[in-house]
């Protein structure tokens, strides 16, 4: 816009002249400028100004209505009349050029409209009641939505501000964030003329904010090209290594790529498939990252081939004969057909090697399928406009079973960043968090039991996913499930796992601080930051040693046993020796009716294990003397249960209210430290009789919060 100058002597990245791509209609300038100063033409003609627009929209839209793009030139070019750019051009000529970039992108009448009075209010004394009076209500969203905050309201702040108001406008009406990645376009190919620091400046917000919205956004003609400006700028060293290596490999004439491109061609000309094989050059950044990966470069790595065919099934039958004539690499096989990427990109990718072993990558996709590929939403208009009368209904947007409409260009992420923005404290906090929120350059879907699905970024975790299901009542989240399997808060979800979160009951617990090391999402860390806020944290206790904290519970009165059995073996155990003691294996705590075994240790006792325990092998191995054992008629039993929970309030007196009312006495219990919100109790318990074991687990594992109860299994110690 009006703060950045151009030079119109700055050309745009080069082309490879071998590689090069389809020519843009050429933007002079100096004769728009001419044609500018000369002032609108007669009623009902198109200005000579807007005639390159004006081609290149009827290129894509046959019966366009071209009169609302005439009024429109004709307020801006009076409206900016007198203004001239750093580059000394009139200024009309920036909103010439940024319409005649959507219009080649393939923009609708509408986008092209406000394209050209984009900078009217923000720069002239035109108003926005007026611009809605001339061309209305649409029009007028789309200017207001690119127009910059004054920095004489905001100071420092108008840059974020603006940047926040533009997003929530396309929340509503993704034509604004077109207009402005267009507008930033033309900036940056224009920027010569402002001073290094600036330059930047500018090229940093680019990169950090503009090219990661134009990749979500699916418009990859203007985030490529953004790229290798951005690249020109803050790498000129590395800019100028590719551009060498782009001129010597120019310079060997010969282009195997070129030769299998004809190769490609009598392949599906001999299978009666009709496809267009072009050869696409890649971009100077793709060529940096691709000669830093491999460390030498291929003559075939400075493009690729793409086929264009009719319809989806002809993609398959290209790719059949592509790996049917020449060897795939199996490796680089990716169907973004049938899972097309978060920003509606659709193509085969696969790379082939013919018979001398030059491998050439190869794209595959149909027409419609490249036009959305190359410009992304600026392609599919407008959704939210209420569909037109004259529409067949197979031509009208889908909606929903609760009436709202099904809106391929409003993707989870665009959703995520207009719920958490709403959140951001200060302008500060908002723009560092949209900068991390766009560095995350790839998303996921993961499945609710509900049947619902949750969008979330690679690499998110159940904190994520709690947040972005409940919101702010998250912080009452204690686990979940992952695909069926218990899993802590901190486990990162894959691309189609089911998660199922498992929620509290105490209203008053909340998050604790090393949960903001598993979120990814901004809807989460926000919500996290703001809780522990406002919930600040005890003063710090001096540290407990390490270890299990034994925790003090009242001591059920002794039980009775016979003067054979020493006090550790309380369950009645009947010996075929006279005279031993009997020991009951603390590695697998026996109870009636287990199975169980004896042998002779030292000391005459007799230690008794389950017939399952792996101790029992162990020590028939050594040649242990085993000893007959069974249980004897005493009721009473002894067994040590381990409980884990998801940590919360409260879940001790909960866990031992459940105990008791199962009549069983608790005769020691532990708690280790919790560890990721996963807490570890041991109990050993007195029972009235070992039918009471079942009931009594089944009650501790309906104790909120507590996923397992399982007999003790401790690790067999050395046999003296």
């Amino acid at each position: 816009m009006s703060a950045e100058a151009t030079n119109p002597a700055t050309p745009g990245p080069i082309t490879p002249s071998g590689l090069r791509r389809r020519a843009r209609p050429g933007l002079d300038l100096r004769r728009l400028g001419r044609a500018a100063l000369l002032g609108p033409a007669a009623r009902g003609r198109v200005p000579d100004a807007i005639s390159h627009v004006a081609e290149a929209h009827r290129g894509h839209h046959p019966d366009a209505d071209l009169e609302p793009l005439r009024r429109a030139y004709a307020l801006a070019e009076s409206s900016h009349r007198g203004q001239t750019r750093k580059s000394g051009e009139p200024y009309i000529t920036h909103p010439l050029a940024v319409t005649l970039i959507l219009a080649q992108l393939g923009a609708e009448t509408t986008t092209l409209t406000a394209s050209l009075l984009h900078d009217t209010v923000e720069d002239t004394d035109v108003t926005l009641d007026q611009v809605r009076a001339e061309f209305g209500d649409d029009v007028c969203y789309l200017v207001d939505g690119v127009t910059k905050l004054e920095k004489v309201d905001y100071g420092a702040a108008a840059e974020p501000e603006t940047f926040r108001k533009m997003l929530v406008a396309t929340g509503n009406d993704v034509r604004v964030m077109s207009i402005k990645l267009a507008d930033r376009l033309h900036n940056m190919r224009t920027l010569g003329v402002m001073r290094p620091e600036k330059q930047a400046r500018i090229a940093k917000v680019t990169r950090d904010v503009l090219i990661p919205l134009a990749e979500r956004l699916g418009v990859q003609a203007l985030k490529t090209e953004l790229e290798d400006l951005v690249f020109a700028i803050l790498h000129p060293e590395e800019y100028a290594e590719v551009k060498a290596l782009i001129a010597a490999k120019d310079a060997q004439g010969s282009d195997p790529l070129a030769d299998i491109a004809e190769e490609v061609r009598g392949v599906l000309r001999e299978a009666g498939i009709a496809a267009e094989v072009v050869i696409r050059p890649r971009h100077f950044l793709s060529v940096h990252r691709v000669h830093r990966k491999r460390g030498s470069l291929r003559p075939t790595d400075f493009g690729r081939l793409l086929v264009l065919v009719s319809e989806d099934a002809d993609c398959y039958g290209v790719l059949g004969e592509l790996h049917t004539c020449f060897t795939p690499v199996v490796s680089e096989f990716k169907d973004f057909i049938a899972v097309p990427k978060f920003n509606l990109y659709q193509s085969l990718h696969t790379a082939v090697a013919r018979g001398d072993g030059e491998v050439a990558e190869v794209l595959i996709r149909t027409h419609k399928m490249h036009r959305v590929a190359e410009a992304g939403v600026v392609a599919l208009r407008n959704p939210y406009a209420a569909p037109p009368d004259e529409q067949s209904v197979e031509e009208r947007p889908a909606e929903s079973a609760d009436g709202e409409r099904v809106d391929p260009t409003r993707p989870g992420w665009l959703s995520r960043l207009l719920e958490w923005q709403q959140a951001a404290p200060d302008p500060d906090t908002f723009w560092s968090t949209l900068r991390e929120d766009l560095a995350q350059d790839r998303e996921i879907a993961v499945f609710r039991t509900d049947g619902g699905t949750l969008g979330l970024p690679a690499g998110a975790s159940c904190v994520d996913a709690a947040y972005a299901q409940y919101g702010e009542d998250a912080h009452a989240c204690i686990g979940a499930r992952v695909n069926g399997r218990l899993a802590t808060l901190s486990t990162v979800l894959r691309d189609g796992d089911t998660v199922q979160l498992l929620m509290g009951q105490d209203p008053a617990s909340g998050p604790s601080r090393e949960w903001l090391d598993h979120a990814r999402t901004p809807a989460a860390r926000i919500a996290i930051r703001r809780w522990l806020t406002s919930h600040p944290a005890p003063a710090p206790v001096p540290p407990m040693a390490p270890g299990p904290t034994p925790v003090t519970v009242p001591a059920a009165p002794r039980p009775q046993v016979s003067a054979a059995l020493r006090p550790e073996a309380v369950n009645v155990v009947v010996l075929d020796r006279e005279g031993a003691a009997v020991r009951l294996a603390g590695c697998c705590t026996p109870v009636p009716p287990d199975e169980i075994t004896g042998f002779a240790v030292r000391g005459g006792v007799v230690t008794v294990h389950r017939d399952t325990c792996p101790a029992v092998a162990r020590m028939k191995n050594v040649g242990r003397p085993e000893v007959g054992v069974r249980w004897g008629d005493g009721a009473e039993c002894r067994v040590t249960l381990i409980a884990e929970s998801f940590g919360r309030p409260h879940l001790l007196a909960d866990l031992t209210e459940a105990i008791a009312l199962e009549g069983a006495a608790i005769i020691s219990a532990t708690v280790e430290p919790p560890s990721e919100q996963r807490v570890r109790h041991t109990y050993t318990l007195q029972l009235p009789d070992a039918a009471h074991l079942p009931g009594l687990m089944r009650a501790m594992r309906n104790v909120a919060g507590v996923y397992d109860v399982s007999r003790a299994q401790h690790r067999a110690a050395a046999t003296r």
